[in-house]
């Protein structure tokens, strides 16, 4: 199961300088954990999950192998994208194949980068690209809606269900608003035909706020109005300079700490870039742990058990029967499988089962 976060954003705002800091750090932890270049724009990198050594260490594990996820860095974009100028076709392609927008805004000052616009302004830089994605939406589902009121006015199901959902989308993009705006308290079943429309606004969306070094640990102004504005828009933000992701992605591990320890930062921002892609999309981890191996694995949140079950293998949500649960905090608290069910800790739970984050999970299933 893959999920993919593209990154996207003007010309000169540090988009390859951090897509670059990633790929290096995801070379790094081949020595460890799989790795694969995809294509040449595309990295899969570990989730940092400090879980993982923790239950490791407790079940005697030989092996650890993270969840993953990966990035794809998506061609520049200029204005009239919506139109295929410059890359635009490519760009918006693009941007339809992922599961999450990463957009970078530059939010630091440097008279030897120029921006294209010619003004360092986060907020219209976004709002640049996605007055793109938003005129190509509404192209897109103008058409769409046309056929599928014709359809409910015939007394079709399907378009009678459908079209309100698209008639609300509509209004959003008309008044110059991104689908997303529509996430926040929908219902299941409207989330499901919305995700069905494959709109490029409804996709959840990450704001990098790429800072000088000396700023990486406070932010500044503009990252502030970046915040303000995500929070308007059901988005999501962090604050990085790419210039020290790039610096950090070289070092050795001992040396990583205490160059960061010394710019005021407890941890690289790319573990927070990549842990924010993950909850963006949704996700949550659940573990398996033996002698041969610890290993995470992804879930999209209120995965039912045999459906995280079949993530390891479709045999075993077809066969499912029941699954051992012991949450983490019990896990390593009492120390392994084998006290937890001792202490009425390790349960069996049934089909019905809403997977939790951390859960530690054993199946049984019939071959």
């Amino acid at each position: 199961m893959g999920f993919k976060c593209g990154i996207v954003g003007l010309p000169n705002v540090g988009k390859s300088t951090l897509f670059n800091a990633l790929t290096r750090t995801a070379a790094a932890q081949a020595a460890n954990y799989p790795f694969c270049t995809i294509e040449p724009n595309t990295g899969e990198v570990a989730v940092p999950d400090p879980r993982l050594t923790r239950i490791a260490a407790i079940a005697g594990s030989k092996e650890i192998i993270p969840t993953r996820i990966s990035f794809v860095d998506i061609a520049g974009l200029v204005r009239g994208a919506s139109k295929g100028e410059g890359l635009g076709n490519q760009f918006l392609a693009n941007i339809r194949e992922v599961d999450a927008v990463v957009h970078v805004l530059r939010c630091f000052e440097d008279d030897d980068i120029t921006h294209v616009d010619g003004r360092i302004d986060p907020v219209a830089d976004a709002e640049t690209v996605e007055t793109e994605l938003m005129l190509a939406d509404l192209e897109s589902l103008e058409r769409r809606a046309e056929q599928t009121r014709k359809r409910a006015t015939g007394k079709d199901k399907e378009a009678m269900t459908i079209l309100p959902v698209m008639e609300e989308a509509l209004s959003l993009l008309k008044d110059g608003q991104p689908v997303r705006k529509m996430l926040k308290g929908i219902a299941a079943e409207d989330r499901k035909i919305l995700d069905g429309l494959n709109l490029l606004t409804s996709k959840p969306v990450l704001y990098v706020c790429n800072v000088a070094e000396d700023e990486a640990a406070t932010g500044n102004e503009q990252t502030a109005r970046v915040a303000a504005m995500a929070a308007d828009q059901n988005a999501e933000t962090v604050v990085i300079s790419a210039a020290i992701e790039a610096e950090v992605s070289q070092l050795a591990d001992e040396e990583q700490a205490e160059f960061l320890e010394s710019l005021g930062l407890e941890e690289p921002g790319l573990d927070r870039l990549i842990r924010s892609g993950y909850l963006l999309l949704e996700l949550i981890t659940y573990f398996t742990a033996g002698p041969k191996e610890t290993r995470a694995w992804t879930v999209r949140r209120g995965t039912k058990a045999p459906g995280a079950a079949g993530v390891i293998h479709t045999d075993f949500e077809r066969g499912f029967i029941r699954a051992q649960t012991i949450a983490y905090e019990d896990y390593v608290t009492l120390g392994g499988e084998v006290p937890a069910k001792e202490a009425g800790k390790a349960r069996d739970e049934g089909k019905e089962y809403v997977v939790q984050d951390g859960d530690i999970l054993l199946f049984k299933f019939n071959t």
